[in-house]
């Protein structure tokens, strides 16, 4: 076996100035070329590539083989840089290159089933079969290292600020409420079964309880959901929890955090504190608790203007609960044909809306299929209220506010798509505050917690958890922070008074004995005298994807499943043998589901 070259640079370090320099490097072979009596090699590992001469200079037992290099192969090399003759501009390391004395042959490769670069297009579970080598490319290890650097920014932030981190349990209790739980049976008490944790929740509140004062954590969390772009089954938390706080000493803190984070990852300054919209006029002004303000497109609530006007479908709109909200897209008349309307109406409808109402503003007038149902005063007024200019293009939608707030919101993300409003050098962060107690769980036809029941209400509405008419009006001590239409991170004040906490099982439907049975050991743990406390988790992924710039969030993380929940890989998940079934007391049984 060939001895192990020691080296003594990585191959996307060296530069002019180490000219003379007598230097080993190690990696895989990116290129090579053969032109008879020179052999050229491109040399890679994470830091970058470096390229190697062998020329007739050295023995030819050595340059024949330099010629059997192959890509892929792993190689260690001993030479001499010098300065290129002819450079390359388009690599760090282009006015070297490393003249070989010595080649050691560490690994041969196969064909590799995938390209090596990062411009490639491969079928991305092709690349998630393949990661091993997927993970080889330079921008893979880029956003690999981008990661590891914001993670080692936030421990010393937090350490610096006093909290302590703490590891919690990964088998845990199954939780009653939210996303579906990852089931692990016990095989020493069978018939019972562990959770995996979608959050440390009860536990960094019962580390608040023990006095640990500031506590945070860089965890895994799992969810047994459907996924989208920016989802995974497994998934990684920044959690906090802090004692004796109060909302602003939360998001004071973690403006704190982000604002050193930018700084130090991106050099960019972020100005602080970040602006604040209630969950209310978020959801008025851009259909979204998670809007994205680098651009207008604001919504304008229509109804009152269009109560008795002979479009049926905007009038019957007007209703409790409903309401007709439109966007203006300004100078938008001429970049929307008929066509590209008709295709946001298509995008309007996945979202459950019913149709997407135009118009647009020519020197004629107002042309729109449904203009001839308005009078001439109603259509002023329309205009008006949009603040509509020659140009301009109106889209609207009329029913049920959830679905106006869906489907005009995802309207206006595609036209900002579309002209490309959104300056993707441009950082907009935000906190949505006072989001609702409670949401309409309508498969089961209750009310159930919009974030956990441990979440405090508004001091103005402490008092009607048990008398509203409405308890989707009841606001919580409840703040996301947002990024370019993402939310980053989500948290509350929590309930630390036992008699509030009684009052809230009691309003989600639950009996005392009930809500012992689920959350007892928090019950009890709060008798025993409990500080106000509340925190925030950040979604370490999602953060990473967005300040990498990368395309989804499966690219920042280093195994991840495919949108199936699939590791095409390992083939996770799998079924289980049948003895290790029988051990653990389970049977299964799969219904058809046709």
């Amino acid at each position: 076996m060939s001895t192990l070259l020691k080296r003594t640079h990585m191959c996307g370090e060296l530069r002019l100035e180490d000219a003379g320099k007598e230097v080993v490097l190690n990696g895989w072979v990116a290129k090579a070329r053969s032109l008879g009596s020179l052999v050229f090699v491109d040399i890679r590992d994470k830091s970058g590539i470096t390229q190697i001469t062998f020329n007739e200079d050295i023995p030819e037992e050595l340059l024949e083989k330099a010629k059997s290099l192959r890509s892929e192969y792993v190689i260690g090399v001993t030479g001499t840089v010098k300065e290129r003759s002819s450079k390359n501009d388009n690599l760090p390391t282009g006015a070297i290159e490393v003249f070989a004395n010595d080649l050691v042959i560490y690994s041969e490769a196969d064909t590799p089933p995938i390209y090596i670069k990062d411009d490639d297009n491969v079928d991305e579970n092709l690349r998630l079969k393949y990661r091993y080598l997927d993970l080889r490319k330079r921008k893979m290890q880029r956003n690999l290292s981008f990661r590891h650097r914001l993670t080692k920014l936030v421990r010393d932030y937090f350490d610096e600020n006093g909290f302590t981190e703490v590891e919690t349990p990964m088998l845990i209790k199954p939780t009653p409420e939210g996303a579906r739980d990852y089931l692990v049976p016990s095989r020493v008490n069978q018939g019972s079964f562990y959770a995996l944790p979608q959050s440390p929740q009860m536990f960094k509140q019962l580390l608040m309880v023990a006095g640990t004062d500031r506590y945070f954590q860089i965890v895994k969390c799992f969810r047994d959901e459907d996924l989208r772009a920016d989802r995974q089954p497994e998934f990684t938390q920044i959690d906090c929890e802090m004692s004796f706080v109060e909302e602003n000493d939360v998001m004071t803190i973690m403006e704190g955090l982000v604002k050193d984070v930018f700084k130090k990852v991106l050099d960019r300054d972020i100005v602080t504190p970040f602006p604040r919209m209630t969950y209310a006029d978020a959801m008025n002004k851009y259909g979204s608790d998670k809007p994205d303000t680098r651009y207008g497109l604001e919504f304008v609530n229509i109804s009152d203007i269009v109560a008795d006007c002979g479009f049926k479908v905007f009038a019957d709109s007007t209703k409790p609960g409903y309401s007709v909200r439109g966007i203006n897209v300004v100078g938008g008349a001429d970049h929307f044909t008929r066509k590209a309307i008709s295709h946001l109406e298509d995008h309007a409808k996945t979202y459950r809306a019913k149709g997407l109402a135009w118009m647009k503003i020519s020197e004629e007038g107002i042309t729109s299929p449904i203009a001839k149902f308005f009078t001439e005063e109603e259509l002023a007024k329309i205009t008006d209220a949009m603040d509509a200019k020659l140009g301009d293009l109106l889209l609207f939608v009329a029913d049920k506010d959830s679905v106006v707030y869906d489907a005009l919101g995802q309207v206006r993300i595609a036209v900002a798509d579309k002209l490309g409003l959104a300056d993707p050098n441009q950082f907009n962060l935000l906190w949505v505050t006072e989001f609702p107690i409670f949401e309409e769980d309508e498969e089961n036809g209750r009310f159930v917690a919009k974030h956990h029941p441990f979440t405090s209400p508004m001091d103005e509405d402490l008092d009607k958890l048990e008398s509203a008419e409405n308890k989707l009006e009841l606001r919580a001590k409840a703040y996301d922070i947002v990024l370019n239409g993402y939310e980053v991170g989500g948290g509350s004040i929590r309930i630390s008074n036992a008699e509030v906490q009684k009052k809230m099982f009691k309003a989600l439907g639950f009996t005392d004995e009930e809500a012992y049975n689920k959350f007892g050991f928090l019950i009890d743990a709060f008798k025993f005298g409990t500080p106000p406390h509340g925190g925030i988790a950040f979604g370490l992924d999602r953060l990473v994807m967005l300040l990498a710039g990368a395309e989804n969030i499966r690219e920042v993380i280093a195994f991840p499943k495919n949108q199936n929940a699939v590791c095409p890989m390992t083939n996770a998940p799998t079924t289980a043998e049948d003895d290790q079934l029988k051990e653990l007391s389970i049977r299964v049984e799969i219904e058809d589901k046709e």
